[in-house]
C-alpha cells in the first residue's frame, strides 16, 4: 500500500489514495486530510473521504482547525480518542455534520516539519481505534510524507528539466562557437559563424546580423534567403557589458507553417547574448557557467543516491504493515498470499535501490577507480541488452583527478545508453587507452548509424561535448545511416592527488 503512494507523482493523486489506504487499513467509516498554512497556525486546505456529496455542500464552509483539529497543530503527534466529543477542546460539529464519536489523527511530518494532518474516525462495528492502528497509520503517514515530497520534487525537477534542456540547445551552439573561435579575430569570419548558426538554431529561413555604428546599424552578415518584408521574424539585441553591439534578427520557419514562439524568442535572446560577447571578444564566457551546471547535477544524483539509501527504511516499514496486517487477520491464506507479496517486493525494491544508486553515483567509481566502474557498467548493459560487448582498458596508472574519471565514466555510460536505445547494434566495443598525456576513448558499434550533421534536440551528443570542454577534451563522431558509429575522445590526463604521491 505504501509503495503505491510513492509512485504517485501528482500530489491531488497521493492525497485521494492516502485516503483510501487509510479507510481501508484501519476500518474508518470517514477520513480527511488538513494541509497547514504557511504559518502552520489554521487549515488551508481540508480534504474529506466517507461523506457523501449532499451533506458535504450542507455542512458548509470547511475547518480552519479549531477545537480537537486544532490539538494535532499545537501539539503534532497522535491523538486516539473514544469520544471525540467529550475532549475539552471538543468544539462540536455542525448541523448537518454526520456523527462521529471515535477519533485518530496522526500528524504528516515532511523533512521535519509539520505539513498537515491525518484524521480517521467511526471505526467500523464501533469499536474504539487501537494501538495497533495507530501504529500503522503512523507508518502510513511517514509513507504519505515521502510521497508528498517526492510528488514535489517530481514537479520542481521536471520544471528544472524543461528549463536545462532549453538552456542545453542554446549551449551546444554557444560553445561550438567558443570553440571555433579560440584565437579567431577576423569579425568576418565570427559574424559568418555566429549568423549561420542562429539560422539553424531557430531552423528559420533567413538569419541577420546588423552592427551598431553610433546611432545607425549596419546589415554585416546574411545567412540563407530573404523573402518579403513582410514575414514573421525575432530581432534579439546583442548587449556586451551592458553596452549594444547589434542585433540578430531570424527570419520566417525554413520548415513547417509553425510560427516562432515565446521559447524561439528566449533561446534567440540567449544565444544573441553569448553572440554579442563572440562578436566583440571573439572569447566565450560560458565555461565556468556550464561547469556550475554539471557540477550542480552531479551533486543531485549524490543527494538522491544517500536518500534512496534512507528510504529502504521506509520500505521494510510497509512491509512490516502488510505482513502484521495479514497476522492479524488470522486467514492462513492471506498469510500466505501476503508472504509471497513480500518477498516480490523486497527483491524488487532491493534490484530497483541497487539500479537506480549505481546510476546516479557508482560507488566503484569513488573506491576504487575508472577501470572496476567501467567493468561493472559494461557487464549490467551486458545483462540489459543481451548485446556482444568488449571492453579493453588499458591504463598506465590505476587512478585520475576526479573530474576526469567521471567525465570517462558518463562518456561511456551514455554512449552505452545512446547504443541501446537507437542502434540497432549486435556487436559493441569499448577500447580505451593512456598514452602521451591523453586517454583516448573509442566506443564503437556496427548498428543502423546516423546522420552526425543533423541537430538534435535530447541531451546526447551535447552532453558529451559540453562535458569535453570542461576538461579540455575533444570528440569526434563518424557515423552514416546503415554503417555503423565510431565515437572518439581525447582527454588530457591529470592524476588524481593519491596516485601521484604514490
Amino acid at each position: 500500500m505504501g509503495r503505491s503512494l510513492v509512485t504517485e507523482l501528482d500530489p491531488d493523486a497521493v492525497f485521494n489514495r492516502l485516503l483510501e489506504v487509510a479507510r481501508e487499513l484501519t476500518g474508518a467509516r470517514y477520513a480527511a486530510i488538513g494541509v497547514l498554512d504557511e504559518r502552520r497556525e489554521r487549515l488551508e486546505r481540508f480534504l474529506t473521504a466517507g461523506i457523501p456529496e449532499d451533506v458535504h455542500r450542507a455542512i458548509g464552509d470547511l475547518p480552519r482547525g479549531r477545537g480537537v483539529l486544532g490539538v494535532l497543530i499545537t501539539d503534532p503527534k497522535p491523538l486516539r480518542l473514544a469520544d471525540v466529543g467529550s475532549h475539552p477542546q471538543s468544539y462540536g460539529f455542525p448541523l448537518a455534520h454526520p456523527a462521529m464519536t471515535t477519533f485518530l489523527g496522526v500528524p504528516l511530518i515532511i523533512e521535519g516539519q509539520a505539513w498537515g494532518n491525518l484524521y480517521l474516525t467511526e471505526k467500523d462495528g464501533g469499536e474504539e481505534f487501537s494501538e495497533e492502528d495507530e501504529q500503522a497509520v503512523v507508518v502510513l503517514a511517514d509513507w504519505a510524507a515521502i510521497a508528498i515530497r517526492n510528488a514535489r520534487l517530481y514537479r520542481t525537477v521536471r520544471e528544472r528539466r524543461d528549463e536545462l534542456e532549453r538552456t542545453m540547445r542554446g549551449l551546444e551552439t554557444t560553445t561550438e562557437i567558443s570553440r571555433a573561435l579560440g584565437g579567431v579575430t577576423d569579425l568576418g569570419r565570427v559574424l559568418e559563424l555566429v549568423v549561420k548558426r542562429s539560422r539553424a538554431l531557430i531552423d528559420a529561413r533567413a538569419a541577420e546580423i546588423s552592427l551598431r555604428e553610433g546611432d545607425e546599424y549596419v546589415l554585416a552578415a546574411v545567412a540563407g534567403e530573404h523573402g518579403d518584408d513582410g514575414g514573421d521574424r525575432i530581432v534579439a539585441p546583442m548587449v556586451f557589458r551592458n553596452r549594444e553591439v547589434g542585433t540578430l534578427t531570424v527570419i520566417d520557419r525554413l520548415h513547417g507553417d509553425r510560427p516562432f514562439n515565446e521559447e524561439d524568442e528566449r533561446l534567440l535572446q540567449a544565444f544573441a547574448a553569448s553572440a554579442a560577447t563572440a562578436v566583440a571578444t571573439a572569447q566565450n564566457a560560458s565555461e565556468e557557467a556550464l561547469r556550475r551546471s554539471i557540477e550542480a547535477s552531479e551533486a543531485e544524483r549524490t543527494r538522491w543516491s544517500r536518500e534512496l539509501h534512507d528510504d529502504t527504511l521506509q520500505q521494510l516499514a510497509g512491509l512490516r504493515m502488510l505482513l502484521s496486517g495479514a497476522r492479524r487477520s488470522g486467514d492462513a491464506d492471506r498469510m500466505s498470499g501476503a508472504i509471497e507479496q513480500a518477498l516480490e517486493q523486497i527483491t524488487t525494491a532491493v534490484g530497483d535501490l541497487r539500479s537506480l544508486i549505481t546510476e546516479l553515483r557508482p560507488a566503484a567509481l569513488d573506491e576504487l577507480g575508472i577501470t572496476p566502474a567501467l567493468e561493472s557498467l559494461v557487464a549490467r548493459f551486458v545483462r540489459q541488452t543481451d548485446l556482444e560487448t568488449e571492453l579493453d582498458v588499458a591504463f598506465a596508472e590505476p587512478r585520475f583527478a576526479p573530474e576526469i574519471e567521471s567525465t570517462v565514466y558518463r562518456l561511456v555510460q551514455e554512449a552505452l545508453t545512446n547504443i541501446a536505445k537507437h542502434a540497432r547494434a549486435d556487436r559493441v566495443s569499448v577500447r580505451l587507452r593512456d598514452r602521451d598525456g591523453d586517454i583516448d576513448l573509442i566506443v564503437r558499434d556496427d548498428g543502423a548509424g546516423f546522420d552526425p550533421q543533423h541537430r538534435s534536440s535530447g541531451f546526447g551528443l551535447i552532453g558529451m561535448r559540453e562535458r569535453l570542454a570542461l576538461v579540455n577534451g575533444t570528440l569526434h563522431v563518424e557515423s552514416s545511416p546503415g554503417a555503423g558509429t565510431v565515437l572518439r575522445a581525447s582527454i588530457p590526463v591529470r592524476r588524481s592527488h593519491a596516485a601521484a604521491v604514490a
